[in-house]
């Protein structure tokens, strides 16, 4: 046992361990194993803190957008509401101008139509006034069928004109 490899290993180990106890090596890897745990544990917190803020930046951001989007509609809403508003002004105005250039036209032709009939029986009138004088100078001789003429010519063109 003594000549043992295994066996010199383990006394070699012990008496190794022996030294580093010894010496305060225990209480430094100890030391190191909390400092590291203390980084550990504190940058879980800074990671835990930074998710939490970047939970409250998102949160933010989706309010935000639901608003603009909220806001967005009500643009789009209104902007077709009053495109719609002045569709509607338009043709009332169109149909109103329309309605006008109609009773402007309607009422020149009705006075087209009468200065036409009253040209028409004055034409008329003239006509059968100069007829009936040809006629009546043909068949009438002397003073007094001129003066018949005359007469019977103004009482004519007084009838047709009225």
């Amino acid at each position: 046992m003594l000549l043992e490899a295994e066996f010199w290993v383990a006394v070699a180990f012990v008496l190794f361990m022996a030294v580093v106890w010894k010496v305060g090596g225990f209480d430094q890897i100890t030391k190191g194993l909390d400092g590291r745990a203390k980084r550990v544990r504190h940058e879980l917190d800074e990671a835990r803190r930074l998710r939490e803020e970047a939970a409250g930046v998102l949160a933010d951001y989706k309010k935000r957008r639901a608003e603009a989007e909220r806001e967005a509609e009500a643009i789009v809403a209104s902007a077709r509401e009053e495109a719609q508003r002045i569709a509607d002004e338009g043709h009332a105005r169109l149909n109103d101008f329309i309605a006008r250039r109609t009773k402007s036209a309607e009422t020149k032709i009705a006075q087209a139509e009468v200065q036409a009939t009253a040209q028409v029986r004055a034409a008329a009138a003239d006509a059968a006034v100069k007829v009936s004088e040809v006629i009546l100078r043909e068949r009438m001789q002397g003073e007094t069928a001129e003066g018949l003429v005359r007469q019977s010519l103004g009482e004519v063109r007084t009838r047709l004109r009225a």
